[in-house]
């Protein structure tokens, strides 16, 4: 059970507060994981009273949670500790009604000085509210603990990174720091360690001699929305493979560790961001495709391109996909190239890992007409129909040893006892308890945008990298899948895991 506390969250009236935070407390609260002494303190700039801010957090949990009639009086009754105060983010005087408020809750409720605080604000502020929250003492881990909660990006590029980095832990020390991803919040990217390390299956074939490539896919079928100021500042190597997927990489990567703790977990994926070789000016142009989705018609309806879209630039050249093969320079790894692919607009929303093995050095049995042979993968489902699929040979019955590829799946909805958390419950009640397992850690964070930021001088600097347009509601540029040896392509998933052989779901 969590220590008694106070989640200070900044940037409360924003979107985010009501659509995820608050219904993922609120889920703590009916499984009975909220300490004892627990309150939230929503900080902003808009001026609610505490009954609206109440208000308006009950509307969120009830629009974007799960609340059953049954939950109504508990709903009622956890609204009850949630409190409001407006501030001036940008003025560090203001910080000190922050100060007498946490301490009056405190003292009310009998907490005990943990705090919380979680900036759920514009990436500008990152550094600003550390400090300020520092400068009235709120640093200090004297009376109770102190920790920060910090979304992404963290960082622009290199350079914006170590510069936050560096503010940061002029206040506050690194087991202070919670830099949030919530793709590993997500309970089939946490599987992926259970995979690896507790069957003796997999970890003996999960090298160099047994695997040919390995496949990262994160697509969405949806374009922008309403965020093409934000996207087109972004893109989708910053808003995607930077965090997200290299951290998907890392655990795919990484060495078993000593112990299953944070340190050694993280620790691990820190060697293998340090192994991931820097690709050179040459190889930006050959194994980095980046393309844009342009207008087109999708099941019959038109779609506007990205440059169409509201708030971006009508000469953009920001990237909506991103396709790169790289290599992790290690014992384990060495040769086998990891391929990674991103974009919007694109058929249907899954994001999985696809471990290829090599195939069998010869050939023994025959193929049967349009049923090729495949080598074998094991493809990790992340979202939607969360799972595990097994692929290999079976012979087809009847005369000859002619095979073809046959499925063999697990799903987590099979599970229908067992309830999956969602990423932001997971996260918050890791770092009620302080465990960083699942957060990224600063060095981690440094070096894998060490390996990035280089691509993105490149695209910025060198004219001749071209972008590439894809139709919208396609699998990106005609040339990805250039990028795979051999005669390989990418795995084109269907939203449904199984049975995709016989028909797929978009």
């Amino acid at each position: 059970m969590p220590d008694n506390q106070i989640l200070v969250i900044f940037g409360a009236s924003g979107d985010l507060t009501k659509r995820k935070l608050i219904p993922a407390i609120f889920e703590l609260e009916k499984q009975k994981l909220l300490p004892e002494k627990f309150a939230v303190l929503g900080i902003g700039r808009t001026e609610i009273p505490n009954e609206e801010f109440r208000q308006k957090m009950v509307e969120g949990v009830k629009i974007h949670g799960k609340c059953d009639d049954k939950y109504l009086q508990l709903l009622d009754d956890f609204a009850r500790k949630l409190y409001y105060k407006s501030i001036d983010t940008k003025d560090r005087a203001d910080y000190i009604k922050v100060k007498d408020e946490l301490q009056k809750i405190d003292s009310d409720l009998d907490i005990g000085g943990n705090y919380i605080f979680y900036l759920s604000t514009p990436p500008s502020l990152y550094g600003i509210i550390p400090e300020y929250l520092a400068s009235h003492g709120l640093n200090k881990s004297e009376k109770g603990w102190r920790r920060i909660i910090i979304e992404k990006p963290f960082g622009y590029d290199l350079n914006s990174a170590k510069e936050l980095n560096k503010r940061l832990l002029e206040d506050y020390d690194e087991d202070q720091l919670y830099r949030i991803d919530h793709y590993l919040g997500k309970e089939t990217v946490q599987n992926v360690l259970v995979t690896r390390f507790s069957n003796g299956i997999f970890e003996p074939l999960w090298n160099r001699n047994y695997v040919e490539r390995v496949e990262i896919t994160s697509a969405e079928y949806i374009g922008v929305e309403n965020r093409g100021g934000y996207y087109d500042q972004s893109g989708a190597m910053r808003d995607m493979v930077q965090n997200h997927l290299l951290q998907v990489a890392g655990l795919i990567a990484m060495e078993p560790p000593s112990s299953f703790d944070s340190t050694s977990i993280r620790n691990e994926v820190l060697k293998v961001f340090q192994s991931i070789r820097k690709l050179s000016d040459e190889e930006i142009h050959s194994q980095v495709i980046r393309g844009q989705y342009l207008e087109s018609f999708i099941k019959g309806q038109p779609v506007p391109g990205y440059r169409q879209e509201k708030g971006v630039d009508p000469d953009s050249k920001t990237e909506t996909f991103v396709a790169m093969k790289f290599f992790v320079d290690n014992w384990r790894w060495g040769g086998v190239p990891f391929y990674i692919r991103s974009g919007k607009r694109l058929p249907t929303r899954v994001t999985e890992v696809v471990i290829h093995f090599k195939e069998t050095p010869h050939s023994l049995f025959g193929v049967n007409g349009s049923h090729g042979v495949e080598g074998n993968k094991l493809i990790i489902r992340i979202q939607p129909d969360e799972g595990i699929l097994l692929k290999f040979g079976m012979k087809i019955p009847g005369a000859g040893f002619n095979v073809q590829t046959v499925n063999m799946d697990f799903h987590y909805s099979n599970l229908t006892h067992e309830r999956i958390p969602e990423a932001y419950e997971r996260l918050l009640l890791d770092c009620m308890v302080g465990d960083s397992t699942l957060y990224s850690r600063g060095d981690a964070v440094l070096s894998a945008w060490e390996f990035i930021t280089p691509i993105l001088d490149a695209w910025r600097n060198d004219p001749l990298i071209k972008i590439y347009g894809y139709p919208a509601g396609s699998w990106g540029p005609d040339n990805c899948d250039d990028l795979v040896s051999g005669k390989a392509t990418w795995r084109y998933p269907c939203k449904n895991l199984s049975d995709d052989g016989l028909y797929c779901e978009l």
